[in-house]
């Protein structure tokens, strides 16, 4: 979570869920080929415009040798699509967010975030993630989707231009029955099944045209499901069923169309030892400048402040929030502008919960919280789901800064959520300083190394051998050749 303040929307609708498991449906080459439309005025004036909205929303840009590296390959394969006249018709961007996700808007501007760079294993994988969502602008996606949108208004442009990002955060809850968006999450719209694998077919084309390898489309598709799946893991979450379950079969069909369309006889190139000598040192993780989420623990360095999640309640660190999510309740930690009045702050919070109907807390009451003076309020709504009760908790942390959490729970279970409001304490300066970042290096297998003994060697206590394998697209019995080379993640 940066500095900047962060409203959120209660919203009468759900956000968009996770484009990954999108099935597969079959595509022709002649439609995957069809005739693009160039890059309009219109298209830049609405890209130029949503461009610096965007690298706010994802943490901004990343910049140095990483950054011209990433700029440089998505040039090359979304020149592919005959958007533009030029690789300089496109505007290429790093994201420094550790979500994983990549997307694209009209006018030519294309996005990675530095996390889902990192979880692949070379260049033809990360060109055919980026192809796969210029497809969708070529293919005009957004527009269609957008006129068949009924709440567009609410969020905007950013609402039709998130609803392209090739994996939503999935680990973020969406409070109550999907009406809470918060601000690493405002993915409005889902490409329908024809859609997302109509961008897979083109981002298959672009590879062959520029001369990748087609295949890296079905592999990096691979490590996306089973990112996902370890995600969910760690997070609890196994046993719910995402809500696009229902309609959406499994990841793997998608990954196994994808392999199909490139071929059984694909040739082209991979470039993993160049990919792997240029993302070398890549920030993993949260960034400490946006705060670090450790365990069931969130602290930022900067604030000087930590709180802890209730027990079996998890968090995930967005750029302008914190998520806490658990089978009870769901919720955020943000900032809002603040006078002085905390009564008023909280207030004011309720107010902009909602751009559909009033939400007012019933009474705002003062306390103090480990030295802290903080105020909080709660209300009843009624949702699809039944009755949810919705609290605003806010702590006055300086001249003219607070932060808030908002939570939402049943009707009655708001209490679970007391734990973690007692919980948010100011940091010592030692505390601040121990906190690292985690960043990805390379390594060159030698004798004797295994999975586990290098897995040892990952910056994590927990489940570090499966990370280790899901990071380099390895499991379990792969033999390790001395000479090749590997990812880690450590401090």
């Amino acid at each position: 979570m940066t500095n900047r303040p962060f409203r959120a929307f209660l919203l009468a609708a759900g956000a968009g869920g996770l484009v990954l498991a999108g099935p597969a449906v079959p595509i022709s080459r002649a439609d995957a080929q069809g005739t693009v439309a160039t890059i309009s005025a219109a298209d830049k004036a609405q890209g130029a415009k949503a461009h610096p909205q965007l690298l706010a929303e994802f943490g901004g840009p990343v910049t140095g040798p990483q950054a011209t590296y990433v700029e440089g390959v998505g040039k090359t394969i979304a020149f592919q699509s005959g958007l533009g006249n030029a690789r300089s018709d496109f505007t290429v961007t790093l994201l420094n967010s550790p979500v994983n996700n990549a997307f694209a808007i009209p006018g030519g501007y294309v996005y990675v975030t530095r996390q889902l760079v990192a979880l692949m294993n070379n260049e033809a994988e990360l060109a055919g993630v980026l192809g796969h969502e210029v497809g969708h602008v070529a293919a005009r996606h957004s527009q269609k989707r957008e006129s068949a949108a009924t709440r567009n208004s609410i969020l905007g442009v950013l609402g039709s231009v998130l609803a392209g990002a090739v994996l939503g955060n999935s680990a973020l809850g969406q409070l109550g029955q999907k009406i809470f968006s918060t601000g690493s999450q405002l993915l409005t719209l889902r490409y329908s099944r024809g859609q997302e694998s109509e961008a897979d077919a083109l981002g298959v084309t672009y590879l062959k045209r520029a001369g990748y390898d087609p295949r890296a489309m079905g592999s990096v598709l691979r490590s996306l499901a089973q990112q996902t799946a370890l995600d969910a893991q760690l997070t609890g979450t196994t046993d719910k069923v995402p809500e696009w379950a229902s309609t959406h079969p499994d990841p793997a069909s998608r990954v196994t169309a994808a392999l199909a369309l490139a071929g059984t006889n694909a040739r082209g190139t991979t470039n993993r030892d160049l990919f792997l000598t240029r993302v070398e040192g890549i920030t993993y993780g949260d960034d400490p400048k946006q705060g670090v989420v450790d365990g069931r623990k969130f602290l930022h360095p900067g604030f000087r402040m930590s709180f802890q999640a209730p027990q079996g309640f998890y968090l995930v660190n967005g750029t302008r929030s914190v998520a806490i999510s658990g089978q009870s309740g769901k919720g955020e930690m943000s900032t809002a502008p603040y006078s002085g009045n905390l009564d008023a702050y909280v207030r004011a919070v309720f107010a902009g919960l909602s751009d559909q109907q009033r939400v007012a807390p019933n009474e705002v009451r003062s306390t103090t919280v480990n030295g802290i003076p903080a105020a909080y309020g709660m209300t009843r709504v009624n949702t699809s789901d039944g009755a949810r009760d919705v609290v605003v908790f806010a702590y006055a942390w300086g001249p003219g800064q607070a932060f808030h959490f908002t939570t939402i729970s049943a009707a009655g279970q708001a209490g679970a959520f007391d734990p973690m409001f007692s919980s948010m304490r100011r940091i010592t300066i030692g505390e601040a300083g121990a906190v690292r970042a985690r960043r990805l290096t390379v390594v060159t297998v030698k004798k004797g190394d295994t999975v586990q003994s290098l897995a040892r060697r990952m910056a994590y206590d927990d489940r570090p051998l499966d990370r280790f394998l899901v990071l380099n697209a390895l499991d379990a019995a792969s033999p390790l050749v001395p000479g090749a080379r590997v990812k880690l993640i450590v401090y």
